[in-house]
């Protein structure tokens, strides 16, 4: 309860956001983390190179933030993020992975079933 009271104290105006973080906040622990991450101040966000991403080797991770393309990416990676900037989508797909809004991952993966958290 109180991430929801979080969440409506901030008062968000990206519509984008609001509605994915009321969605977040209804769905599982996992979930709830991430919804957490994102409500912080954008100054306080995870934004995450694709070279981090290459050194930690996960097949399935979350960035509750941006992903951002500075770096090499040789290994096949799904990646779920908020945003992703332009050349860290196109070198993840170079790579054979896919970048995944975290809206589609939660309707299709609701429990968070092999997913883990860059932070």
């Amino acid at each position: 309860m109180a991430l929801r009271k979080r969440i409506k104290r901030r008062n968000f105006t990206d519509p984008r956001l609001a509605g994915l973080l009321g969605q977040l906040s209804r769905g599982s622990g996992f979930w709830k983390a991430v919804a957490k991450k994102l409500s912080a101040p954008t100054n306080s966000r995870v934004a995450v190179n694709v070279s981090k991403l290459e050194r930690l080797g996960w097949e399935r991770v979350v960035v509750p933030g941006k992903v951002l393309g500075a770096g090499r990416l040789t290994k096949k990676v799904e990646v779920v993020a908020y945003s992703f900037s332009q050349s860290a989508e196109q070198k993840i797909k170079k790579a054979g992975g896919r970048a995944i809004p975290i809206e589609e991952e939660f309707s299709k993966n609701p429990e968070a079933r092999g997913l883990k958290v860059v932070v």
